[in-house]
């Protein structure tokens, strides 16, 4: 845990440096922010994935708080960092509704009950006038303001990402750590065993559910907040929200502190070097290679990139 916890101080800080020193429009800067952003989903994610729940509905609480928030800004100006606490609570009230039902299932049962929630909020997010329906919601740009959370360039944004990603991360150290985290690790291995011993099985998962369900939301306030438009069919994917954040830990390395920012530091720029470089000649080609080089690497690391052990120097001979 040390080592991780250098590791993921020392990208913060060079986050904030390249932030600073390179070009605050150029294209990696907004990379970095987008790798950052990735991280923390997959950060929250690990808060349930990382303890056997596998979810694939976190973009419901994503969406929850994009919408919240722009929403508030949109049609009663409130402020976005007021409205962000909003997002919290309403991702958080949904996580407590969505759980009392589908807690008690598991493995594949409890997946495809949280990815039926998720695609329910799209729908409902596409039938709602105040939501802006199919079309969705544009942040109206104010110019660069610190109180609005609004900047004209990504450079800007990087201290703001580079915090999210730092209290997602304490937060899954603290967790881990704690007595919920060991409850949640005798969860993970045996269940029933862990209701035996006197573990409040129920209770501990709910309380890492709500804890993954408000840093998602803080996510999905930043997104919008960064992109300046939302519609249900972007906060609410499954696939570039809901499995993209499972798919950085899986990478990285389930359960771990930096497996997220691993697997975020590979697949974002990975997929964005292949867009840029093959997309024009063949329209398919960029994501098939992308997802055969993802199997290649789970096939070969199935523990995530973290397993990978780099041999000391001046070792012992044999």
């Amino acid at each position: 845990m040390k080592q991780a916890l250098i590791v993921t101080v020392l990208v913060a800080l060079g986050s904030l440096v390249a932030g600073f020193v390179f070009d605050a429009n150029s294209y990696p800067i907004r990379v970095l922010c987008i790798v950052l952003l990735t991280a923390s989903m997959g950060q929250a994610w690990n808060l349930v994935g990382g303890f056997n729940q596998i979810s694939l509905g976190h973009s419901a609480f994503f969406g929850i708080g994009a919408y919240v928030t722009t929403v508030a800004q949109v049609k009663f100006g409130l402020n976005p960092w007021l409205g962000l606490p909003l997002a919290m609570i309403a991702s958080v009230l949904f996580a407590l509704i969505l759980s009392v039902p589908t807690m008690r299932l598991k493995g594949p049962y409890f997946a495809l009950a949280t990815l039926a929630a998720a695609e329910a909020c799209k729908i409902a997010a596409s039938v709602m006038g105040i939501t802006g329906g199919p079309q969705g919601l544009s942040v109206p740009f104010v110019g660069d303001s610190w109180a609005m959370m609004q900047f004209r360039y990504p450079g800007t944004y990087v201290p703001i990402f580079v915090g999210l990603f730092a209290i997602s991360s304490i937060v899954f150290a603290w967790l881990v750590s704690s007595r919920v985290g060991y409850f949640l690790r005798a969860v993970r291995d045996n269940e029933l065993a862990a209701e035996v011993a006197g573990v409040a099985t129920f209770k501990t998962k709910l309380f890492s559910s709500i804890v993954s369900a408000a840093l998602m939301a803080v996510c999905g306030v930043l997104f919008a907040q960064f992109t300046y438009f939302i519609d249900p069919e972007t906060v609410f994917s499954i696939p570039n929200v809901s499995i993209r954040a499972a798919l950085v830990v899986i990478i990285g390395g389930v359960g771990t502190l930096v497996g997220p920012l691993f697997g975020a530091l590979l697949i974002i720029p990975l997929e964005e070097l292949l867009n840029a470089s093959l997309s024009d000649s063949v329209g398919g080609l960029p994501p098939l290679l992308f997802g055969a080089l993802l199997i290649v690497v789970v096939l070969l690391k199935p523990a995530g990139l973290t397993s990978i052990r780099v041999p000391r120097m001046g070792g012992r001979k044999s």
